[in-house]
């Protein structure tokens, strides 16, 4: 009797963006998800300056370790290559030794990469090249979803409320009508970043230029929102799986329970300073409401696979949208498996779906 070959997920993680780390981290949970039955691993990191290598996935080696963030580096591993030709679906392994070597098919590419050069669509349209199927929002939904301009404008043409804001494109500054608008405080983050990377809550003006400066670091567009006083609320959306309209989670609260001002990297990923409650305590009302509109956003991006939508729900119970992430973090404190592990989709299993869903999709329009 012949055994059936194993699907091979080569987990892309690593990249170029600042959360870099971030992404390791997500990768080494992923790896251990992996049911070993089903599928056979390639673990591809792809280094701060842009090099792909053919790692261990050494699940120690991925973690954080006394507030240190792992990272990828070209001693990692061979290098890697896509094949030019889109019907081979498969990397080519660099090795100096050895010369050239094609790895067997690669049936679809989880692309663990959080931030620019990896959620921002632009591996997305070198595995569209490539044909090769992949776990996640297509080119379009992936950039329009990691502007946070564009998530907000285009969510709002469908009738899911956002807070006030402005944008300041590459060398403008926030006009005094703005500031009247907005009032204090205010958030300044880069439009395409993750992870609370760059972000500044401003109390007064006079610190916002140097908040500007800081966001500018990692963006040149910035956006500057007023700040909306409420809870923070999470939502873990899925591509339905036969066709079907998205699916949303239970919902997650998150609390900031030390010293920090806001839920900001420190408090995410490296100080035990955030309690989370699954489901939110939030009257069924309005339960129903943030789901639909989760579930509305994904659909209003066209997005795939599968997302995190995040919320504020201000004490009058008014719902506002905060952004979209269309390859939220799959450590082991991230809230998009814990969402759905209390839903009932335990995380090796939330895993399988979302390469099933990938290798339905296939590459290409739909």
């Amino acid at each position: 009797m012949t055994t059936p070959r194993k699907t091979r997920v080569a987990v892309v993680f690593g990249g170029r963006s600042p959360e870099h780390g971030i992404s390791c981290v997500s990768a080494g949970s992923l790896l251990g998800a992996l049911d070993p039955d089903e599928f056979e691993a390639v673990p591809v990191g792809i280094t701060r300056a842009g090099q792909w290598v053919l790692t261990g996935g050494d699940a120690e080696q991925l973690a954080i370790s006394e507030r240190r963030l792992p990272e990828i580096t070209a001693a990692a591993g061979s290098a890697v290559v896509l094949p030019a030709d889109p019907t081979g679906n498969g990397l080519m392994v660099l090795d100096p030794a050895e010369g050239p070597r094609a790895l067997a098919d690669v049936d679809v590419v989880f692309p663990v990469l959080h931030g620019a050069y990896g959620e921002d669509g632009t591996i997305q349209g070198l595995l569209e090249m490539a044909g090769i199927p992949y776990v996640g929002a297509n080119v379009f939904a992936s950039a329009a979803a990691m502007d946070k301009e564009f998530t907000k404008k285009l969510c709002a043409l469908d009738g899911i409320p956002v807070g006030p804001y402005a944008v300041l494109r590459n060398g403008m500054t926030l006009s005094e009508a703005d500031k009247e608008r907005l009032g204090l405080p205010v958030f300044v983050k880069p439009s395409r970043a993750g992870s609370s990377y760059g972000i500044t809550r401003v109390t007064d003006w006079a610190e916002l230029d140097a908040a500007v400066a800081t966001a500018r670091q990692i963006d040149p567009k910035v956006l500057v929102e007023a700040a909306v006083v409420g809870r923070e609320i999470e939502c873990g959306v899925l591509e339905g799986e036969v066709g079907g309209g998205p699916e949303a989670s239970l919902l997650a609260e998150v609390r900031v329970v030390s010293d920090h001002d806001f839920y900001d990297f420190e408090a995410k990923y490296l100080d035990d300073s955030c309690e989370y409650d699954i489901p939110a305590g939030l009257p069924e009302a309005v339960t129903r409401q943030i789901q639909e509109y989760a579930c509305r956003a994904f659909s209003a991006i066209d997005c795939a696979g599968l997302a995190r939508v995040d919320f504020f729900v201000t004490p009058e119970l008014d719902v506002y949208l905060n952004e979209i992430n269309t390859m939220p973090g799959f450590t082991p404190t991230s809230m998009f498996p814990r969402m759905w592990a209390a839903t009932g989709l335990e995380y090796p299993k939330l895993v399988s779906r979302l390469i099933r869903t990938a290798l339905r999709r296939g590459t290409g329009l739909h």
